[in-house]
Parts: structure tokens; sequence; C-alpha cells
């Protein structure tokens, strides 16, 4: 009914607990378009929010003013995950994906679906898409070219995963997991990989075999959980920096640095469809940096 809402955190950066109240610095709602938001994904200062007709990406530069970029309709999206220059949304279709290399104009890639019956939250994690689909359980998907993704495997654990609602994966050691909020049935606890399950799990996208290893009943349905941290970053999407880890005389890329690695001077991606269409001198350059 809202929209956005904004707080404003610095409150948690004084040390003094005293003062950790959040109070709101903006409910914003332009026009009407986002009247039933339901779920948000930020990459830099880009959000890409879901309502019951549209994606809508916003531009928050400015984090007092927000600004439409574009509106992607689509049939009941629900969520969305964003991996570089694709963002992956489940709808009441299934899986679809939209290409924001350039967020003012994003474009739904043409047959970029893999139905499902219910998928509802998604986490992408190299290679590999997860859905929680409902009673269909975790759907795995192979999006290692984003634009023709395929089904992997559907699993729910014989049955026991049946009402999934939401996914995360995290790793820890040598081992991949997948934490389910399976709804009425509480926390399932997945693992995709290991030095028993899958012999090449030092890969850089080692093939999930999944299995049901621990669960716990929650008092209420579990709907919902929390990203782990799944990667160091120094670095925002949008070429910001956000940490130091103690490297002296460098600094992260800038957004427009960042483009010059993957967009050429005609403003296109140097690849496309699943090969490379052309190598610039800027790129070869980049490369040898």
């Amino acid at each position: 009914e809202e929209g956005l809402i904004v707080t404003d955190v610095t409150t948690l950066t004084d040390g003094d607990p005293r003062n950790n109240h959040f109070k709101r610095a903006l409910t914003w709602n332009g026009d009407g378009a986002l009247t039933g938001a339901r779920h948000i994904t930020i990459a830099g200062s880009v959000f890409y929010i879901t309502t019951a007709n549209n994606v809508v990406v916003l531009d928050m530069a400015d984090p007092l003013k927000p600004r439409i970029l574009a509106q992607i309709p689509m049939q009941d999206p629900r969520a969305t995950a964003l991996q570089f220059r694709y963002l992956f949304v489940t709808t009441a279709k299934g899986l679809e994906v939209v290409d924001v290399t350039e967020p003012q104009n994003p474009r739904p890639v043409p047959g970029a679906l893999i139905g499902m019956a219910d998928a509802r939250r998604v986490y992408v994690a190299r290679t590999y898409a997860y859905v929680a689909a409902g009673k269909q359980g975790l759907m795995i998907a192979d999006v290692e070219n984003p634009e023709k993704p395929s089904l992997y495997m559907q699993f729910n654990a014989d049955g026991r995963i049946n009402d999934a609602r939401d996914v995360v994966v995290a790793s820890t050691n040598a081992s991949l997991f997948a934490y389910v909020a399976d709804g009425k049935h509480g926390l399932k606890v997945v693992q995709l990989t290991s030095p028993d399950s899958q012999p090449r799990f030092y890969g850089f996208s080692p093939e999930p075999k999944p299995e049901l290893i621990a669960w716990r009943q929650t008092r209420k349905p579990a709907t919902a959980l929390s990203k782990g941290l799944d990667r160091d970053r120094a670095v925002d999407e949008t070429g910001g920096q956000i940490a130091v880890f103690g490297r002296l005389g460098s600094r992260p890329f800038t957004l427009e640095e960042q483009r010059r690695l993957y967009i050429g001077p005609d403003g296109k991606p140097f690849f496309v469809n699943d090969r490379v269409d052309r190598v610039t001198p800027p790129l070869k350059k980049a490369a040898r940096r």
C-alpha cells in the first residue's frame, strides 16, 4: 500500500546502543507505481521492486529522491535475483530472465523461461539458480548461459520438501548448502556439494548433488530467510567502494571502468549468445592489465 519505505541506518554506527531506533526518512509510491510492492533486489544504486504486474526499476542514487528508470510488465512477478547483466524473475509462469545491461532499457529475453507451477523466491549462485517452488520443492536451473536456461533438477527429498517459500545458498568450508524455508514444515538444510558426494567440489561451479541432511520445525510457517555472506566484496555493482581489505595503492573499479570490460564502443556487450562476437582493443588492453 505504501510502496517504498526508506530509513537512515547511521544510528547504528555511533557506538551507542541506546539510540538504535529507526525512523522513516521517506515513504514513496510515485503515482502508485509501487502499490503492492512485495520484494526488492538492490544493485548498487539501482533497485528492482516487484509488484502485482511489473518489476519496477528505480534509480536510488539520491535515496531521498527515487526516480523510475523503467517498468517491466510481467505476469505476477514474485521475486528477483541479479547476476551481472541478467535479472532472474519468478513469476506465475516460472523462472524468467531479463537482460538489464542497461537498467533503463531492460529486455525480457525471448524464450528464456523454465515453467514452474508455483515459483516463489530465487537465489543465483554462479551457474545455477535455486528456486523455492512450493509443492515442487527445490528447483535447480542451469543458468551458465542466462539466455538459454534449462532445468537441471527438481529436488524434494522424496516428498519431504513440499511447501518451499524461500531459499538461500551459502558455503561452509568445502561444502555448499541450501537453506530452505519449507513453510509449514519449518527449516530444511540441503547439502549441495561435499567431498563425498561431488569429487569436483573444488571447481568453480561443481554440479549440485543435493541431499537433505537436517531440518527443524518452527512455531509458525517458515516463509523467509536472511541472506548469508556468500562472497567477499570491496565494491558494489555500481562501482561504489564499500570496504577496504588492507590494500595500499589501489582502488575498486568505477562503474564506467567496469563497463569498458564488457561493453564495446557501439554500446553492445562483447559476448553475445554464448560466443565471442568481437574483441576490440579496449578489451584486450583491459585483459592485459
